[in-house]
């Protein structure tokens, strides 16, 4: 089987480097004071989600490297079915959901979850976190960035 070749469109980074650089600005932001293991799913998550991967490629790699295991990467796109994620864990990857859905809403209960979860400034920053994960994928997506390259 051969691998299909999908052209990048553009090198963002390298195109935009100030927009690039906010952007890893605002991602170190939203990371602060989160588990590392839980900033992973939540980003692998939102990746599957919006189809990216390369953010799917990236986030695995991170994941594994802050000692997240095989078992619950592959268990994640089921999340809600296994039975390996802590309540921290299931409230992060519910509000993560809803808010990359956001058509869907983000319920009352999903956000009452999140908050008794991580309290305000953690919420803050895990909403920071998903709608910057969001972002990422976007610009991946759209300039069709794939695994592989830098």
């Amino acid at each position: 089987m051969t691998a299909v070749q999908i052209p990048e469109r553009m090198n963002f980074p390298q195109v935009a480097p100030k927009v690039f650089k906010a952007m890893l600005a605002l991602d170190a932001a939203a990371r602060e004071g989160l588990d590392p293991v839980v900033v992973e799913l939540v980003q692998i998550r939102a990746s599957q989600l919006n189809g990216c991967a390369y953010c799917i490629d990236y986030h695995v790699g991170d994941a594994r490297r802050a000692g997240e295991t095989e078992e619950r990467i592959y268990q994640l796109s089921a999340w809600r079915e296994a039975s390996l994620y802590s309540a921290e864990e299931r409230a992060a990857l519910a509000l993560t959901e809803a808010v990359t859905l956001l058509p869907q809403g983000v319920s009352d209960e999903v956000y009452a979850d999140a908050e008794a979860q991580f309290g305000p400034e953690g919420l803050a920053r895990l909403i920071a976190l998903i709608f910057t994960v969001n972002a990422w994928n976007r610009m991946n997506v759209t300039t069709r960035r794939t695994p592989g390259t830098v």
